[in-house]
């Protein structure tokens, strides 16, 4: 059964009970909306953990809309970015396909609830091509990653729609088949007991910038075929552009322009190789330029930003996954408990249930990437016109009362979890094995290797990224009992 002994609170419940009590003392109007989203808030609609499962569809089948006079959550502001998931509980309750202007100045329509979530991702009337954003020319420049557009790298998976799609994923999907992610093990294994090493004599780190961004960057680049000398180039431009407003002004776009030289330099190097040189290697960068001796017509441009996305994409996910796991499970030591004492016994079944947990509870992707209407269409109850961007929230999503008990509780053990971390439909993540084997191996032997693991300081001095796709911590402070290396 869900939510079985040893399951806890989530940290978002209990900031929900504080939102209420502010509410009832005469707390900011804001706060006092998201209070909304209390078990037995309102119109005494809650969470819907425990309530028949009639009761659950009918909210799922239901169309909603704000009560007059309550205001909508405050969205994407800091408080936001702390702890998201009480305005995706009102939202969820209250206005499931809501229309808002994000901060960028585009206006959106973000999506809630679980089963409109899994329709909007499947629905072919909602393309990822955005030529087809019926905004204003200056706002479709405000619409996918910072600096593809003038570094010409659009045209990779997230952008584009079948055919073009289906032939591109095709050509990249033999890197990421079961077989060649096992053969890959062993290397990921490699890489984080090396990182581990680097900190475990000093009794402290930040994980973020020590363990989590390091480790997926050398794992992708090692795939991709990026030379190893060359590989902390990739480290350096990549911090740039995870750190979103961290960094100096324009830092992202120089960023991405540099990356995509480097990427048109490696593509004709390799191309050079395959033609003259020795044996081509078995990278993946090598295997989309021989695609082209296949049949397979690959442009330049096409290469250039396939390769981008699949660096770009496949580590800022995994960072986040390995940053927001590790956060859980600190945070949540019963939990946290079990899985060490699973791993101890040498099983490894919790810590495979464990990490789907992670990915619904608080996974890396906070929203689905950009969506536009190629025609009217119908989410939720909602009529959406031409033109229109679709946000697709899978972090509410996946707290939906209506789709999974106990939502907000952090279950490591939950089996019926077919959460929409890493998408679903025709887009659903490539890189998802990958990502998985390095989760696995990240957190199973930071449990091991560092038993004691702790926080250095209080959680609420943590800050989260900004930005409006990913989730991740900024900063992960830790400390344990320093270990000697064998």
């Amino acid at each position: 059964m869900l939510g079985t002994r040893g399951a806890v609170r989530s940290r978002g419940s209990r900031f929900r009970d504080s939102l209420g009590a502010k509410a009832r003392t005469g707390g900011n109007p804001a706060r006092s909306a998201r209070a909304a989203a209390r078990p037995g808030a309102g119109a005494g609609l809650g969470s819907g953990a425990g309530r028949p499962s009639r009761y659950r569809r009918e909210v799922t089948e239901t169309p909603a809309r704000p009560p007059a006079g309550q205001p909508v959550p405050e969205l994407f502001g800091w408080e936001f970015a702390t702890d998201p998931y009480p305005a995706y509980a009102w939202l969820r309750e209250h206005a499931p396909v809501h229309r808002t202007t994000l901060p960028s100045g585009v206006e959106a329509w973000l999506v809630t609830r679980y089963a409109d979530a899994r329709q909007a991702l499947a629905d072919g009337r909602l393309s990822k091509d955005p030529a087809h954003h019926a905004g204003p020319a200056h706002a479709k420049g405000r619409t996918g990653i910072p600096g593809e557009r003038k570094a010409e790298l659009m045209t990779h998976l997230l952008n584009i729609d079948p055919p073009d799609h289906t032939r591109l994923r095709r050509l990249v999907s033999k890197a990421f088949t079961p077989r060649r992610v096992a053969e890959f093990a062993p290397r990921v294994q490699e890489l984080t007991d090396r990182l581990i090493e680097g900190f475990m004599e000093k009794g402290e780190a930040d994980l973020i910038h020590d363990f989590a961004f390091p480790l997926p960057i050398y794992a992708i680049c090692d795939l991709l075929g990026v030379p190893r000398e060359d590989q902390d180039d990739f480290r350096d431009w990549a911090g740039m552009m995870i750190r979103h407003g961290g960094g100096p002004r324009g830092g992202v776009a120089r960023s991405v322009k540099k990356m995509r030289g480097y990427l048109a330099e490696l593509i004709h190097r390799k191309r050079e190789e395959l033609t003259d040189g020795p044996v081509p290697g078995e990278d993946l960068i090598s295997g989309l330029i021989r695609a082209s001796d296949h049949g397979e017509h690959l442009t330049e441009n096409e290469a250039a930003a396939m390769a981008f996305i699949l660096l770009f994409a496949g580590f800022e996910t995994t960072v986040n996954l390995i940053g927001n796991g590790t956060y859980a499970l600190l945070t949540h030591p019963g939990q946290r408990r079990r899985l060490q004492e699973s791993l101890a016994a040498g099983r490894t079944d919790l810590l495979e249930t464990g990490l789907e947990e992670l990915l619904r509870y608080d996974g890396p992707v906070e929203l689905a990437t950009w969506r536009y209407a190629t025609e009217p269409l119908s989410v939720g109850g909602q009529d959406i016109a031409p033109g229109d961007p679709v946000l697709v929230v899978l972090a509410a999503a996946d707290r939906d009362p209506a789709r999974f008990e106990d939502p907000d509780t952090l279950d490591l053990s939950r089996r019926d979890n077919q959460h929409l971390g890493y998408g679903h439909g025709i887009h659903y993540c490539l890189g998802a094995p990958l990502a998985r084997l390095e989760g696995r191996a990240a957190l199973g032997t930071l449990l091991t290797r560092l038993p004691d693991l702790r926080l250095a300081g209080d959680s609420a001095d943590l800050r989260w990224r900004g930005g409006l796709i990913m989730r991740g911590l900024r900063t992960l402070p830790v400390e344990f009992t320093p270990v000697a290396k064998s």
